[in-house]
């Protein structure tokens, strides 16, 4: 599997694609004025107390309180707690744990009012972006991810990534981790970590580390509802968590961007510095490796899939619908069982990735085409299932119900990936009327007597649909040379298909369009 990933940086923020094989996989949107990114480490102030949801509203600077449950707060919450207040007062002067004495963990069936008061500061991290009305979900079990490893404060265990299968090397990494992790903090070993040696696994958490540090520098002086510690920037973040081997190319449209890319991956991985390349054509960087059109054909309320069959995708508040459609695929009745199994096997690929690419989160329900054979069915499940697995979100898949509907819950964490496909006609401007033909020549004429006359543009090309162009050059005497008697200069005429009947545009001699 090739995998490039494709870096479209402006003004407002960077817009990242990952492609797999060629196909649009992910799309990630980082804005320069997203203030709450997943990660990212808050003093929040406790707001108001809900006992009846168990929770508590935080003022983490959002324009809406961020929502804090008693299960978020993590065992070691009352260790935090104390470390902050013993930290802002200037009793503790270290920045490990070394000498900290830990606090007991508290009842996980207790009750958030005996933890919390109201006005009370608490070191926070943002465990959900805002999404749609709600403000960001919180957590107050602290945890700080770098490449191989993630280090988890108030605690001693170490955790080892389920999909690392082997028994040996799940004891290697255990052994390597237990003698370099300072006292006090917890690590969980992440699957990439898998294979690597000593310098590697001990450089990852000494970097960690050194980020608790700033944490406990920046504590003291951070006012209430401010940032504390940030979480990396989006593209920094996505290569952290799946750069790997089969990355063959990273392209940049932006020199400063470049650079930033360039450094960080010499940091985590040196033998994949020379991916990373600028992007210099003068085409946009989406139209020249095709993902505009990939965005525009995937993120419509219909998707439609190479073999003629296609998906309509409706969302609403609580829960996404996916209907599966045949289309235009037909079938005896001796195949017909054959046919939905091959068309629900093309959807079922394309819904994972859709689920990825739209970052679509909470509850899906998937309508298949109805199949008969229990074998069938359960193929499906596991060819779902398998298509799945690259998906890096949280998700359960229940089996396919009596009415063939499968069941999906994915984690959601930021926003979903929402974008519209559809254009307002540049003919009619969304009304659906348009001036009358029989007076295009008439509106031509008028620009070209402001144009020529009272902006003295010289050498200019007149642009249209194909048909007009037609309708111009027609015949000796034409349009075009009843212009150059009239003007005194010769107008070139030029067509474009992809404009619209009563569309026209005017280019200067050196080709920039002329603004009307």
């Amino acid at each position: 599997m090739v995998k490039e990933l494709i870096i479209d940086a402006t003004p407002s923020g960077a817009t990242i694609a990952l492609l797999q094989d060629k196909q649009l996989v992910e799309l990630n949107k980082e804005q320069t004025n997203n203030n709450y990114a997943v990660g990212d480490i808050y003093l929040g102030k406790i707001k108001k107390i809900m006992p009846s949801l168990n929770a508590a509203f935080v003022d983490v600077g959002y324009e809406k309180d961020a929502f804090l449950h008693y299960l978020d707060l993590g065992p070691q919450v009352q260790s935090l707690m104390k470390l902050a207040k013993q930290v802002r007062g200037g009793s503790y002067q270290t920045k490990l744990l070394d000498n900290f004495k830990m606090e007991p963990e508290i009842n996980k069936a207790g009750k958030i009012g005996e933890v919390l008061a109201k006005n009370q500061l608490i070191p926070v991290q943002i465990a959900k972006e805002p999404i749609s009305t709600k403000g960001p979900r919180l957590s107050s079990d602290l945890s700080i991810a770098g490449r191989y490893v993630i280090l988890v404060p108030f605690s001693d265990a170490v955790s080892i990534s389920k999909k690392i299968k082997s028994n040996t090397e799940r004891n290697r990494l255990r052994k390597i981790i237990e003698s370099i992790k300072p006292q006090n903090f917890g690590v969980i070993i992440r699957t990439v970590s898998e294979g690597k040696g000593v310098e590697e696994m001990q450089k990852d958490l000494l970097d960690l580390v050194s980020k608790w540090e700033s944490f406990i520098t920046r504590l003291p002086s951070t006012e209430p509802a401010k940032k504390i510690l940030g979480e990396m920037d989006r593209t920094s973040t996505i290569l952290r968590d799946i750069l790997n081997p089969d990355f063959q190319n990273i392209y940049v449209n932006d020199v400063g961007i470049y650079e930033e890319v360039r450094t960080y991956i010499k940091q985590i991985s040196p033998d994949l510095e020379g991916i990373v390349k600028l992007h210099k054509h003068k085409e946009p960087i989406f139209e020249h490796f095709g993902v505009d059109k990939q965005i525009k054909g995937a993120f419509g309320k219909t998707v439609n899939l190479a073999g003629g069959a296609y998906l309509v995708i409706e969302h609403t508040e609580a829960l996404h619908v996916i209907d599966v459609n045949s289309g235009n695929r037909t079938a005896n009745k001796e195949n017909q069982e054959t046919n939905a199994f091959q068309v629900n096997k093309e959807a079922a690929k394309e819904i994972a990735r859709q689920l990825r690419l739209r970052d679509m989160g909470g509850i899906v329900v998937v309508d298949f085409i109805d199949m008969h054979k229990p074998n069938n069915r359960k193929d499906l499940f596991d060819y779902l299932r398998d298509e799945m697995a690259l998906d890096r979100a949280k998700h359960t898949i229940l089996p396919p119900s009596k009415f063939g509907l499968v069941q999906i819950t994915r984690q959601r964490v930021r926003p979903e990936m929402n974008i519209v496909t559809t254009e307002v006609c540049p003919a009619c401007g969304g009304t659906g009327t348009i001036r009358p033909t029989v007076l295009l020549i008439d509106d031509i004429e008028d620009n070209f007597n402001y144009i020529l006359k009272e902006q003295n543009e010289k050498n200019i090309t007149l642009c249209v649909h194909p048909y007009i162009e037609a309708y111009i050059k027609k015949g000796v005497f034409n349009r075009q040379m009843k212009w150059y008697f009239k003007y005194s200069q010769w107008i070139k005429v030029s067509s474009n298909p992809a404009y619209q009947i009563t569309e026209f545009h005017f280019l200067s001699g050196k080709g920039e369009e002329i603004k009307l």
